[in-house]
């Protein structure tokens, strides 16, 4: 008797997690080298099929952008592999001279990587290079309208991971799937941790199962265009990410907020690039069409373009049209454009300066986005640096399209698609993920002395530029100099550190020269403390020694003669206040 559907399915995620554990045993006995070889080898094949799995992904699903999946695909196998290859992920991938510390990679297990219909493919082949570079293999559970594309792209890094010495098994996707089946692989013991990429109900999911798990929440991304903005520029950023395989990135910008003093100049420029501007009656048709009564969204259309849009709609628009733009005057349930869409629309806000667009774009991240990011265009850092530290969101991006600064395609960010909301979203992570996010670290820690350790913080925080910091008591007296800009990559703060039990005072000084020997609170002052953003390691330095070098191998003058005589100078003076010394002495 033939079993029933949501059966096999099940016995097939079982038995996948079978084979995924032999292979997990070879997986962590490998070498950095041999694991290096692997995800090369899954790499190249990724890119040499990046055509054939954009054309399988859009004709299986129906909707997307062939080109800009070829992109993501590209994106997901190189982009990442660039990013991920000099990692070390094996073996001690850290030693802390300092602290007498070591830190060992330890990979987590098998990982179910949930996959999304919107990217199918560059989600299997960025998963899989994140999973095997940390030697954990991986199982997928693909999307019901995507089971094809995401089961090619699977097999590809599979054969490629294989070849180049990779056990069998290692990547594996699900032929049946069913709710069943993807529920029997979040929970099952052998499961380690769960990679949730897709829709909210997914991710809720993932995060029942009672296995650690790192998740995606709703994008809901606003764009706010400033009066400072090159308004052109502005523009055609968030249309290009906006069009980016018609907004199927939860990263896009789903909608677009200006200032009343330039709404004339960003809606020409709308205009002249291709934005339709939309009466009420047609936003409100829009509204009806892309968003369901209880906040749902329709996923008949998710990654369709614009023109396709406005058919279904029923509202007539110029040919060439590449986003449908619906100012609406609120957020919530009564306006359901204000909400995620990922598909080629925008709804536009006009607020009257940026204070009053701050807290609109913060009403939006509420709705549903809230962790996840954001994106000012300006040129007032003031502007810039006010959204940063006010809005609830863990990427910022400045003068960026949000798809690809998000992602890491044009920006600084680490490449991924697996993009943290943090806890304000839900997510255990607000990182954009990667492989050292699917290791475990094992910590090798040498016995040190109570006051070794104790002096070990205390000059961590001076060399932090915490100045002040236990400056009373009978603590050391110290001296601490900074150079300009010391808290950023081209500045280093150095400190002495007195040995002998005083009233402790703190000076910030600054200066360059030779280091005299001196007796008193600042008697180590030779003894300088690079920061340990910029060393490899926190370097004592030899008495006398007048600079220390950074990673960049700059050069950092320390304290002067002509600083230690102010210092000095000082603190006789406050004895002197003190009536414990005279002019004489």
């Amino acid at each position: 008797m033939a079993l029933d559907a949501d059966l096999r399915s099940i016995q097939e995620a079982r038995e996948s997690l079978r084979l995924a554990a032999e292979a997990r045993e070879k997986l962590a006995s490998m070498t950095q080298e041999q694991i290096d070889k692997i995800v090369q080898n899954m790499s190249e094949a990724g890119q040499v099929n990046a055509k054939v799995l954009a054309k399988m992904a859009v004709e299986e699903t129906g909707f997307g952008v062939y080109e800009d999946k070829i992109t993501k695909n590209m994106f997901a196998s190189k982009t990442v592999f660039d990013a991920i290859i000099y990692l070390k992920t094996v073996g001690i991938i850290h030693r802390d001279q300092k602290r007498r510390i070591a830190e060992i990679a330890e990979p987590m297990g098998i990982i179910v990587g949930l996959v999304p219909s919107t990217n199918p493919t560059s989600t299997v082949l960025y998963k899989s290079l994140i999973s095997i570079k940390a030697r954990n293999p991986i199982v997928f559970s693909p999307h019901p309208s995507a089971v094809m594309c995401t089961g090619r792209a699977a097999e590809i890094m599979a054969d490629a991971a294989c070849a180049a010495g990779a056990p069998r098994n290692s990547i594996q996707c699900l032929s049946s799937c069913t709710k069943q089946a993807t529920s029997e692989l979040m929970h099952h013991d052998e499961t380690a941790l769960i990679l949730a990429t897709g829709g909210s109900g997914m991710v809720k999911a993932a995060y029942s199962a009672g296995k650690p798990a790192y998740g995606v929440g709703p994008g809901n991304v606003p764009a706010f265009i400033e009066r400072t903005a090159n308004i052109g520029k502005a523009v055609s950023d968030i249309i290009a990410s906006r069009t980016f395989d018609n907004g199927t990135i939860c990263a896009s910008e789903e909608s677009l907020v200006t200032e009343s003093a330039i709404e004339d100049e960003v809606i020409e420029e709308l205009r002249a690039q291709g934005g339709w501007l939309v009466s009420d009656s047609e936003a409100d048709a829009l509204g009806k069409l892309l968003v369901f009564g209880d906040g749902r969204m329709n996923s008949a259309t998710v990654g369709r373009d614009a023109m396709t849009i406005a058919r279904m709609a029923g509202i007539r628009v110029p040919e060439g049209t590449k986003v449908l733009v619906a100012r609406i005057g609120g957020v919530g349930s009564a306006y359901p454009l204000s909400r995620e869409k990922l598909c080629s629309v925008l709804a536009f806000y006009v607020e009257s300066n940026w204070q009053t667009a701050c807290e609109r774009c913060i009403e939006i991240l509420k709705l549903g986005g809230i962790g996840h990011s954001l994106v000012i265009h300006s040129r007032d850092e003031a502007v810039i640096r006010e959204f940063a530290l006010k809005k609830p969101v863990f990427r910022v991006l400045v003068n960026t399209p949000a798809t690809h600064g998000a992602i890491g395609l044009n920006s600084g960010l680490e490449p991924a698609l697996t993009l943290g909301p943090g806890t304000w979203g839900g997510s255990i992570t607000s990182d954009n993920v990667g492989p050292m996010h699917l290791l475990n670290k094992k910590r090798v820690a040498y016995g040190m002395g109570v006051e070794e350790v104790r002096g070990l913080y205390e000059q961590e925080g001076i060399a932090k530029g915490v100045h002040g910091a236990y400056s009373h008591g009978s603590s050391n007296g110290r001296v601490t100099a900074a150079r300009p800009g010391s808290f950023g990559r081209k500045g280093a703060s150095y400190s002495g550190v007195g040995r002998q039990d005083s009233d402790a005072i703190s000076w910030n000084v600054r200066g360059s020269g030779k280091i005299p020997k001196i007796i008193g609170p600042a008697a180590s002052v030779d003894k300088p403390i690079l920061h340990p953003s910029l060393s490899r390691g926190i370097d004592e330095a030899v008495p006398g020694q007048q600079t220390v070098e950074n990673q960049q191998g700059e050069s950092g003058n320390l304290v002067s003669d002509e600083d230690i005589r102010k210092v000095v100078q000082g603190f006789l003076a406050e004895l002197r206040g003190r009536g414990g010394m005279t002019d004489e002495s």
